[in-house]
């Protein structure tokens, strides 16, 4: 994966915030889901905010609600614990190049108890790290899922072996969701935001 993947050539620059339309307000909101199971990420100054990300958004303000339920969902409501979650992300964005997902999850990865180190396994892979056999199948799974669209035999024992069903799923939809967020960046060329570089 490259560093700059999605700044080589960008198609659909982000909206600077002082031109979001007024209804990026509750397309922003629908990212907080009802019962959420995880907190919001700290808002400290110095974390990235992934400005370049919702500009993107701005420009559909109905399509930006409709994935920030979603995606919500998946960040905050899910059955999958954080560092599944991050894990499972973070290798999406190594098999699909993108760069912009795989900084952004970096930095929550940190929320995630994930290391460094193992940030930097992720992007090895699954046979790379001392992950438990119920890590190293999710990471394969996600690797199956970018690659074939369904988990194979052997790597699906693993997981419902430890996994209920409501389990299976998020990860399901979230290798889903992110796989579509990386075709975004990578197809609309949306640059890196400067906090993130």
């Amino acid at each position: 994966m490259s560093s700059g993947d999605e700044t080589d050539d960008v198609r659909l620059a982000p909206l600077p915030r002082d031109q979001w339309p007024a209804e990026m307000t509750d397309a922003l909101a629908a990212l907080r889901p009802p019962n959420p199971r995880y907190p919001m990420p700290p808002r400290d100054p110095g974390r990235p905010k992934g400005l370049n990300v919702i500009g993107m958004l701005a420009h559909h303000p109905e399509l930006a609600r409709a994935y920030n339920t979603f995606n919500g969902h998946l960040l905050f409501a899910t059955t999958l614990t954080p560092r599944q979650r991050e894990l499972v992300v973070l290798r999406v964005a190594v098999q699909r190049g993108a760069a912009y997902e795989w900084k952004q999850h970096a930095v929550l990865a940190g929320d995630a108890d994930i290391t460094p180190d193992e940030v930097e396994a992720v992007r090895v892979g699954p046979d790379a790290g001392e992950w438990t056999p119920l890590e190293r199948a999710l990471l394969r799974a996600a690797d199956e899922l970018v690659a074939e669209a369904k988990i194979a035999d052997r790597t699906w024992a693993v997981l419902a072996a430890e996994l209920d069903p409501q389990q299976l799923m998020d990860l399901v939809f979230t290798v889903g969701a992110y796989d579509l967020l990386a075709m975004a960046f990578r197809s609309f060329g949306i640059p890196l935001d400067d906090d993130l570089r």
